[in-house]
């Protein structure tokens, strides 16, 4: 695009780009989608477009309720659909189909991966597949069909990359790496002595496999203990915006299948994280921590080195963990422990606070 001189970026007589449009989901199909049958009274064919929030949405729309905070939005809503639950059907307006299903948040993400699979995974800047111009590739390195390279990309030594990957601009991939089948690397991101597994995500910024933290301590000075380890990463994980993974100081970091990690988050040498889990943003993990299988993270958290924390677990928001969290236990607090406990502690503070203060 070509700006005339003396012409502002911001004239309308400037050609802009179509924005996408995605086809559509008839209403009998988005049912069918969720597992549930349509009110009688519905329009089999009414076509929603797109996902909106109860407030915005209007009749191409549609939305979804999950907690009682919203339901004065919903009374309102102009949606054309909105997946509910029983408890808040009977608060849809007349002008809104309401779909009853048991996870209305679970059953919306699922429509809306329908009507828009371009948004699961970031596109490519510039790049096309099979073209590696503007980029270093090693010649021993091996590249699988339909790769998009973005510009500035670094491939070395050996590194593998599984077909239908994306590689965002300037990222840069050390000796060894292997990048699984379809995935989606961001740009300015950096790996180095790791595997990554097949339909992963890594977002911009993101470090991986860089050395871990570990000194020898003395008083003539600290000592650096070579980190020789490597990173491992399952399938179906993404790893937010600007969070780094420390490599192995021996052994390997282990993030397992189905794991989804937020933004600024630091996963330190040796940690070894199940499947399935979810952390938050801001949270610390330090070296050689284990996360069992559907472990749960609320942001800002912290939870110290060489700890166990059980299966299902679920760690409160803000957080410090120094001790082992049993399989299945909710705890939070500084320092952390069972949450009904720190419950308890909160309200006998507070009714300590008002005696004192004469409240």
């Amino acid at each position: 695009m070509q700006i005339k001189p003396n012409q502002s970026c911001h004239e309308p007589s400037l050609t802009v780009p179509p924005i996408f449009q995605p086809s559509g989901l008839a209403l009998a199909e988005l049912a069918k989608e969720a597992g549930v049958l349509l009110p009688a009274a519905a329009n089999p064919d009414m076509l929603l477009q797109s996902g909106a929030s109860l407030e915005t949405a209007r009749s191409w729309h549609i939305a979804y309720i999950d907690h009682a905070r919203y339901t004065n939005a919903l009374r309102t809503t102009k949606a054309g659909a909105c997946f509910v639950t029983e408890r808040f059907a009977h608060l849809v307006p007349p002008g809104t189909v309401p779909i009853t299903v048991r996870d209305p948040r679970l059953v919306y993400a699922k429509v809306l991966a329908r009507l828009h699979p371009e948004a699961l995974r970031a596109a490519p800047l510039l790049g096309s597949p099979d073209v590696t111009e503007g980029c270093f590739v090693h010649p021993l390195a091996q590249i699988g069909a339909g790769v998009v390279l973005d510009p500035g990309v670094v491939i070395g030594d050996r590194v593998f990359i599984g077909a239908g990957t994306t590689i965002g601009a300037h990222v840069v991939l050390g000796p060894d790496v292997v990048i699984g089948w379809d995935c989606s690397i961001g740009p300015s991101v950096s790996i180095a002595h790791c595997s990554l597994g097949d339909r992963s995500i890594v977002y911009a910024g993101a470090r991986i496999g860089q050395d871990g933290f570990g000194f020898a301590m003395s008083g003539s000075g600290h000592v650096k203990v070579p980190q020789l380890g490597r990173v491992t990463i399952g399938n179906d994980v993404e790893i937010g915006a600007n969070s780094t993974v420390d490599r192995g100081s021996s052994g390997n970091t282990v993030i397992g299948d189905g794991t989804k990690i937020d933004n600024l988050i630091q996963i330190a040498h040796n940690v070894r994280i199940g499947r399935h889990c979810v952390i938050t943003a801001q949270v610390g993990i330090a070296g050689s921590t284990v996360l069992e299988d559907y472990v749960a993270v609320g942001g800002h958290s912290a939870i110290a080195g060489h700890l166990r924390i059980g299966q299902g677990a679920q760690l409160a928001a803000a957080s410090r963990f120094m001790r082992d969290v049993p399989a299945g236990e909710r705890w939070g607090g500084m320092p952390a422990r069972p949450l009904r406990e720190w419950f308890r502690e909160q309200a006998t503070l507070r009714k300590l606070a008002k005696y004192r203060t004469g409240a």
